[in-house]
Formats: structure tokens, sequence, C-alpha cells
């Protein structure tokens, strides 16, 4: 431990404050407008059609926009592309559609014989377009700079989830849903009625401060593109076109192997994995984002609102900001030992048990009505997607050091796991009866 500080405060006396705070806001630009949807699902969910499905929904808009990384691809094979114009032509689009989610988010369309939320889910495209596109553009674009920076760029894109976590955190959901009389005249009307304490602020409000963060992350990374101070803090790379570049004047050493307990290699060297593990890694990634990104999402509602709107609304907060801290964690702690990735992808697997235990057995699941009961639950959904952040964060590190290609193959494999975690939960959550909400009246 003594060792890693003494290298990070090194580090730190050799980096330009300007630049990481460049690098953070660029950062928060990801995945900031899909991370606002996820954390305002607590309230969406009882005022959209789509009720407690809405988030089955939502997970398979944001893997159909993958279509931006499949343009990306292709654009590359232009001579003419820099990936410097797309990245302001994708965080052009995010400032829109976040601009627009704060006047329609709530409008309902009549299609194929019932309402849908068709307007919010053609901006939630949008918003996802960016993040989608900022795995295989944004990072790779990072990885030409010097590597202390790459990790400020994934604190950045952690913090992507924390800001709007606080904010939502200070918004509050207003307390648990309650069942009142129903004072209707009418006699066909139920005896009891849904009543649900308002936040402290609308939804509207927090998409405002939404919007502002993409004024500031697209301002942050015109910045980074062309200001002198950024420009200088370039690692020693040739540059070719798109995000096609080599790291020069490098000593090769190894990370490490399933058989190395420790992964410890000397600073200041590049560390080279070999195949096998390359492929062993680039697994245990997609894994990781096929249940983080893909499938845990959808399921998320009915593991948590049995135990009310107020633990599930500190799930999904306190989720959020568990990414970050796992990204500062990994900046003082060891991260490239890949023996001890797999045994926390393990520790990481059997936690998520419970999480998908609790949802299968919704809307009676364990400990439901006690605080024990709430905390656990909370607890669980916390250190699951903290765990899974450090594992992300750790592969992403080691896999830095193979050149831009190789974080162009970590956004891909982050897409492709999320995306089959999507389609597997979309089907079981609206085709099967696996899943039953639950309902106070």
């Amino acid at each position: 431990m003594k060792r890693n500080l003494s290298k990070y405060h090194q580090a730190i006396k050799n980096r330009k404050l300007f630049t990481d705070l460049c690098a953070i806001f660029f950062g928060i630009g990801s995945w900031i407008g899909v991370n606002s949807i996820f954390l305002q699902l607590p309230l969406l969910v009882s005022s959209t059609p789509e009720g407690w499905n809405l988030p089955s929904f939502l997970v398979v808009i944001i893997q159909i926009a993958n279509i931006g990384p499949i343009l990306y691809t292709g654009l590359q094979k232009i001579k003419a592309f820099r990936d410097a114009h797309m990245i302001y032509c994708v965080l052009i689009i995010g400032s829109i559609a976040a601009f627009l989610m704060i006047f329609f988010y709530k409008n309902t369309m009549y299609v194929f014989g019932s309402d849908r939320s068709l307007i919010l889910f053609v901006i939630v495209f949008f918003l996802a377009l960016v993040g989608c596109t900022s795995s295989v553009l944004f990072m790779p674009y990072m990885g030409r700079f010097r590597d202390i920076y790459l990790i400020t760029y994934l604190i950045g894109e952690g913090l992507s989830g924390f800001l709007p976590s606080i904010v939502a955190l200070f918004q509050g959901v207003g307390g648990n849903a309650q069942c009142i009389p129903n004072n209707s005249t009418n006699p066909n009307a139920p005896k009891y009625i849904r009543f649900t304490p308002p936040p402290r602020f609308e939804t509207q409000s927090f998409f405002v401060f939404i919007f502002f963060m993409y004024i500031l992350s697209s301002i942050s990374f015109a910045f980074l593109n062309l200001h002198k101070v950024c420009r200088n803090e370039h690692a020693v790379v040739t540059i070719k076109n798109g995000n096609n570049y080599k790291y020069d004047n490098t000593v090769q050493t190894d990370v490490g192997d399933l058989n190395d307990n420790e992964g410890k290699t000397k600073d200041n060297d590049v560390k080279i994995i070999s195949a096998k593990n390359y492929v062993v890694l680039i697994v245990i990634l997609g894994i990781m984002c096929m249940f983080g990104n893909g499938f845990f999402p959808s399921i998320q509602s009915y593991s948590c609102l049995p135990y009310g709107n107020i633990a599930y609304h500190l799930t999904a907060t306190l989720s959020s900001i568990a990414n970050p801290i796992a990204c500062f964690m990994a900046v003082f702690l060891p991260h490239t030992s890949i023996r001890s990735i797999i045994s926390l992808s393990i520790l990481s697997m059997v936690i998520a048990c419970y999480a998908i235990a609790t949802s299968v057995m919704s809307p009676t699941p364990p400990f439901i009505g006690t605080i024990g009961g709430e905390i656990l639950i909370v607890v669980t959904w916390t250190l699951l997607m903290g765990l899974i952040g450090y594992i992300r964060l750790s592969i992403t590190a080691i896999y830095r050091y193979q050149g831009g290609k190789s974080l162009v193959w970590i956004g891909a494999m982050t897409q492709i796991g999320s995306f089959i975690g999507s389609v597997v939960s979309f089907s079981l959550v609206n085709f099967t009866n696996i899943f039953t909400s639950y309902q106070p009246c």
C-alpha cells in the first residue's frame, strides 16, 4: 500500500489539473443520460403506461442504440475520418436529447391498441446512442493521453452515475406507496386507491440538471481536443486515423497469468498479457456487462419494489454511487492481478444469486415488511454494482497497455454482453410469468 501511495503521489506531481478536470467532465457526458433515466425509474414506473415493465423496455432500447458503435466502425475505414469530429456530433446529440427530455418525458401516444411512452423511448434511444458509442469512441480517444488520464476519465465516467445520484437522493421519492380510502361516488370504483407522496422536486427539474451537465461535457472535450495544455499531455504514440495508434519507446513485460498470485510489474512498464489471459479477461468482462448492464436493470424493480419505494430509490441511487467509489478504490489498490479479478468475479456472482432470487420470489421475497430486509436488499445491490464496476475498471486498466484497438475491443465486448443480457431479460419479463409485480392495495 505504501509503495502504491508513493507511486501515485509522484504521478500527481507530474500531471496537469486542467487536463484532469477536462477528462472528468468529458467522462461524465458518457453515460449520464442513461443513468439519469434509471435513477428516475422509482418515479416513472408509477406514472407510465408500462409500469414495472418499463425498465425492460428501456434496456432493450439502450441496446438498439448500439447502431452507434457499428456506424463508428464503418466510418473508421474512411481516411479523412477523425474521431474528434464524431465525438462532437455525439455530444451535441446528447445535449439536444436531454433538452427535449425536459419537456416531453411525460407524453404518451396511442400505439397498437394502448398508450405507450413512445416519445420517452425515442429520447432514451438518442441518450443511449451517446453512451453506447462512448464505449468504443470516448475511452479509446483517452488512450492517446498518458495513462494517468485514462483513470481520470473512468472516474468521470463513474461520476456520470454519482452526480445524478446525489441529486436524486436529495429529490427523494416522497415515501412508500399507501392505500387510502377512495372517496369516489362511482359505485364501481375500488374501495381503496394507491397514494404515493410526491418528491421534493419534480423529474423535470432533474432533467434540467442533466442538460447542463451535457453542455459542460461538450465544452470540456473541446478543451481536451484543442487546448495546448491538454495536447501536451499526450503519450508518445503514433496516430494513424481514428483510434488506430500504437505506443512508442516502451518496455514490454507481463502482468502475470492464472498461476501468478500478484501479477506485479515494474513501474512505468507496458504490461503485455498472453493470448490466453487476453481471452479470459475479455470473457469475464462480457459476463459482467451482460448481468450488470443488461439483465439486472430489467429485474431490479421486481427485486426492490416489494420492500417499498424508499428501498427501490436508495438501491437505484446508491448502486450508481458505488461505481465511482470503486474507481477511486482502484487507484489505491492493486488491480492488475488476474487471479484477484477472477476471485472478485466469483464473489459478485454469489451476491447476484440473492438479487435474482428476490426478483423471482416477488411479490413476497425474503424478509419483506422488515427493516432488515430493506437494508439487506439495498446493501446487496450496492455491493453487487460496485464489484462489477471495480472488475470492469481493473480489466480496462490492463487492456489500456495493449494499444488503442484493445480498448475498442473492451467497448465492443461491453456492448455485446449488455445486448445479450437485455434480450434475455426482456423476454423473461414480458413473455413469461417468472416475475410478478407487487401491489400494495
